[in-house]
């Protein structure tokens, strides 16, 4: 069975290599962390349910369905804020209390600003996914070895930009009132990456906090207090109703 996939974002930079994390000193507070913004979610559903492997699909489908989505929904995410994300105002690509840095083909580490970092990001993933040969999508086509390899790259890269978007743009984000959509997808994909281990957790621990709170299931809302009103008189149909016997 076969999924359609599309790349609709299309970026203009290329580059593809591994990024490292350097730890600077100061850590601010997290406001994401705080319970009113956390507990506000678009769905209240156990997220592992979506995550699951279904029986009569195959793997490498499901990974690359899932991984081509969440491209493009985090994508998405950071368009809605990257007006704020600047060279001046993230001078680095930071993420709680941790620099990334971007390699590039010949090995040559570069510290970017965020903005250049996340273009970089999303121009090789824009290039994986919509690659026939990595990520078929005609019938008969196989996956290549690499595939699973590639994926990993792709939910690591794709880590650092959710991951940056909590810790440089929350702000932004609540006052466009998009917290909720954020705190789903994040959700969502950790759940994923975990359900599949496709992301190192030495690479997502820094986000631990605030993961443990949002994947785990919302709690159910309280029950409404009983009312102290008396109890009403019966309608006059059920004062009416006989049973025969």
């Amino acid at each position: 069975m076969r999924f359609k996939r599309n790349g609709s974002y299309t970026l203009n930079r290329k580059s593809k290599t591994k990024p490292n994390g350097k730890k600077p000193p100061a850590e601010e507070k997290k406001q994401y962390l705080e319970q009113e913004y956390t507990k506000i979610r678009v769905v209240d559903f156990d997220l592992k349910e979506l995550v699951v492997l279904p029986r009569e699909i195959d793997l490498n489908e499901w990974l690359a369905s899932n991984t081509t989505t969440f491209f493009n929904l985090i994508n998405l995410q950071y368009s809605t804020i990257s007006e704020f994300c600047t060279g001046d105002t993230c001078q680095a690509m930071t993420a709680c209390n941790t620099i990334y840095y971007w390699y590039d083909e010949r090995g040559k580490k570069t510290k970017c600003t965020a903005p250049q970092y996340v273009d970089f990001v999303m121009s090789l993933c824009q290039k994986l996914v919509t690659d026939e040969e990595i990520f078929p999508t005609k019938y008969g086509k196989e996956f290549p070895n690499s595939f699973e390899s590639l994926v990993k790259k792709i939910c690591r890269y794709l880590f650092h930009v959710l991951a940056h978007l909590y810790w440089a743009h929350f702000k932004e984000t609540v006052a466009l009132d998009l917290q909720g959509h954020l705190n789903t997808l994040y959700a969502h994909f950790i759940v994923f990456v975990r359900e599949f281990n496709l992301v190192d957790p030495k690479e997502t621990c820094i986000m631990d906090d605030l993961s443990e709170i949002l994947c785990t299931p919302a709690p159910p809302p309280a029950p409404t207090p009983a009312s102290s009103a008396p109890t009403s008189a019966p309608s006059p149909s059920a004062q009416n109703h006989v049973t025969e016997r």
